[in-house]
């Protein structure tokens, strides 16, 4: 998809892989809460179109998840959105899935924290 195919508002396109859906959003936890939705009707993941945003486009090239947020942890004071991780992770060709998933078992180990509803940061 080129840029120009996209309605200006947009700056976050993402893909079923399953089914091919596409979704569009202003903000990428709009996109979260879509695979949140899809999963809870079939199982299927999302991989990013597009993601149109600094912190994205100057994420670091890592492939842990701990130095990417550490890494976009400068661009938001109040937490990294989960969808802006997401679609930085996708430089290395991980899904949204793939990213919530590994997300979960940090949290879990306590190596980040949530100080709000899908914002992260750095422990």
């Amino acid at each position: 998809m080129s840029q120009t195919d996209q309605r200006e508002d947009v700056s976050f396109v993402a893909r079923a892989t399953e089914t091919g859906a596409r979704v569009e959003a202003s903000t990428a936890n709009e996109v979260i809460a879509f695979y949140r939705r899809q999963q809870g009707l079939m199982d299927t993941d999302l991989e990013w179109v597009f993601a149109e945003h600094p912190a994205v486009t100057e994420a670091p090239g890592a492939d842990s998840i701990d130095a990417v947020l550490r890494g976009l942890d400068d661009y938001f004071k109040n937490g990294v959105p989960l969808g802006v991780l997401a679609a930085a992770m996708s430089k290395q060709g991980w899904t949204v899935g793939d990213t919530l998933s590994e997300v979960y078992e940090l949290r879990m180990s306590g190596s980040l924290w949530e100080p709000r509803a899908d914002h992260l940061r750095p422990v």
